[in-house]
């Protein structure tokens, strides 16, 4: 039985929810349908002509071309302070209906419909708006995402595919995430395996890409709560790499493609130094160098001194109060998302849903 909606549901933040539903939308697309897109519930908005929108409704509104309407593609958000107000008196809200009111504008002006959920499938509980509860009133399958493994993952899925069959709300499929290249097929037999004695198809199995977890400075900029010293019009550069002064010192950096420079205010000169001498010497372009973060740099510390070497490459400086340890850990344990300033993740993550997804099943 062919459909023209489907839910996009994640059993918890951060395994590539937004990726993959930009990529099937792109996907179904191709295939020459119509296609909008839906977040009916957002927790992380942004203001727009006055009205709050849900950020990935903003990502896919400019990514995908469509004019974003608040009311059509992010009928809901609920804010700090509404769930208790909710609580307080739910007669203050009417969720279901602002939902239900989007659904059916859109189903009538398009041929398919992608409904993108928040968080795992209890978020929105609070409020009666809850994953499996919008899937339900959306009348729309789910397709689950979860992140790659065996035991964790069949596990995660056990527990969170339990609030749609407990709404009796058909899975149209699963797609596992983010899984190592070497453990692909195993990945594929066992949960495969599994999901067959559940009646729920395997769509796909996605590996895990290391451009998809790479961010740019401006994130990282935001991470480290820092300011930018020099080039700002770089910070949209690609980070794949990471060395810190003392390591460039003794040249025992190995890959420069894309290399963020990580190096106290103290030993900064000591450290361009070197970078220099081993650009040199291996013949790589200034542009390697995706940007370098200044550490132990409090906001009422003077700017750092003139670099012809930064000046000439374009090079973003950011600037930290945290030391190099603490810039490098708080880095490390960054949650990177797409976003529109990462075009080559928009395109990367629909070639992968093309290379990896069973559409005719999905379908």
């Amino acid at each position: 039985m062919s459909i023209d909606r489907l839910y996009i549901a994640a059993t918890s933040q951060h395994v590539g929810k937004t990726t993959c539903t930009l990529g099937l939308m792109a996907a179904i697309q191709q295939r020459g349908k119509r296609v909008s897109y839906c977040k009916p519930v957002g927790q992380e908005w942004v203001e727009l002509g006055g009205l709050q929108v849900d950020k990935d409704a903003l990502l896919f509104a400019r990514g995908m071309e469509f004019d974003l309407k608040a009311e059509l593609h992010s009928p809901v958000i609920i804010g700090r302070g509404v769930t208790a107000k909710y609580l307080d008196d739910p007669s203050r809200y009417d969720f279901r209906t602002a939902i239900t009111k989007a659904s059916r504008k859109l189903q009538a002006r398009n041929e398919f419909v992608i409904y993108e959920g928040t968080g795992h499938p209890g978020v929105g509980s609070v409020c009666d708006v809850s994953n499996a509860q919008v899937a339900q009133l959306l009348n729309a399958p789910v397709v689950m995402i979860v992140e790659g493994g065996i035991g964790s993952t069949i596990d995660r899925l056990n527990m969170n595919l339990a609030m749609f069959r407990e709404r009796r709300v058909p899975v149209r499929g699963v797609i596992v995430n983010k899984t190592r290249p070497a453990k692909l097929d195993k990945v594929r037999k066992y949960v495969g395996m599994y999901l067959e004695k559940k009646g729920i198809p395997l769509l796909g199995v996605l590996p895990f890409e290391k451009v998809l977890a790479n961010p740019i400075m401006a994130s990282i900029r935001h991470s480290l709560k820092g300011r930018t010293l020099l080039n700002r019009e770089g910070l949209d550069n690609q980070v794949e790499n990471i060395a810190s002064g003392s390591l460039l010192a003794q040249e025992e950096v190995e890959n420069l493609k894309n290399l963020l420079v990580i190096v106290s205010h103290r030993r900064l000169s000591e450290a361009l130094s070197a970078l220099q001498v081993i650009l040199q010497d291996r013949s790589l372009p200034g542009s390697t160098i995706s940007g370098v973060v200044v550490t132990g740099l409090a906001d009422e510390d003077a700017d750092l001194p003139h670099s012809d070497f930064l000046t000439a490459h374009n090079i973003p400086v950011v600037a930290c109060s945290l030391d190099t340890y603490g810039a490098a850990v708080r880095i490390s344990q960054m949650e990177v998302k797409i976003n529109l300033k990462t075009p080559w993740k928009i395109r990367r993550a629909v070639e992968l849903i093309e290379e990896n997804i069973n559409l005719d099943l999905l379908l």
